[in-house]
């Protein structure tokens, strides 16, 4: 069930922020304390060390789509991608970000959300739609990657999947695993077994990491 879609390209969000001087721990603990969040940009020569303020992010993080990233610092404009956020544990507020920086002829590697579209025949049949990956890996030019990944599940039938081999799209690669089931339409009895499952495993005790500098 393979499918070729077009889709809407990635928008952009433009944060502000000022270069760091100063690194380390002892830095990085003051720079929270004054409501800015320590970034590190990775360039093609160089790395760049910068914050910006905390409430610049709340359209980077908050949404369902990825986005293309205008950093402006002292004047200076880089195009970059989000590479990777670090929460505190227990309030949640933004510890650190990583970019990546992006050019017109080199492609990206980035995760972007999936979304689902169409009525599935096999819901509409009593079904039930599980989602077993909500991002894909995906290779391409800045300009060709979208915002999110549409997958069409209208034709999708009880006890039928989509994997990663079973989705194509214009211009950008598709990193994941083949064999990799995206989604799939089960029955009731299996769904809810599975959400049981999930739930079950959820209010085992987890590990915290603490976010590194």
């Amino acid at each position: 069930m393979s499918s070729t879609i077009t889709f809407q390209q990635m928008k952009i969000i433009e944060i502000k922020g000022s270069f760091r001087t100063e690194l380390g721990k002892k830095s990085s603990k003051l720079t929270r304390k004054e409501g800015n969040v320590p970034c590190v940009i990775y360039g093609k020569k160089e790395n760049i060390h910068f914050q910006a303020h905390e409430n610049s992010f709340k359209h980077l993080v908050y949404t369902a789509e990825a986005h293309m990233v205008k950093l402006n610092i002292e004047d200076k404009v880089y195009r970059a991608v989000l590479k990777e956020m670090q929460f505190h544990p227990v309030n949640d507020k933004i510890l650190h970000a990583d970019f990546i920086e992006i050019f017109d002829n080199k492609p990206v590697v980035i995760n972007i959300p999936i979304k689902v579209t169409g009525d599935s025949a096999g819901v509409i049949a009593g079904g039930k739609l599980s989602i077993k990956r909500r991002t894909l890996k995906v290779k391409g030019l800045a300009d060709d990657l979208p915002e999110y990944l549409p997958i069409d599940i209208t034709n999708l039938k009880i006890h039928e999947s989509l994997k990663v081999v079973d989705l194509s799209y214009n211009k950008i690669e598709l990193l994941d695993p083949k064999k990799s089931m995206v989604l799939t339409i089960a029955t009731s009895r299996v769904a809810q077994k599975t959400e049981e499952e999930v739930l079950a495993e959820t209010v085992e005790p987890t590990a915290v990491t603490p976010a590194a500098e």
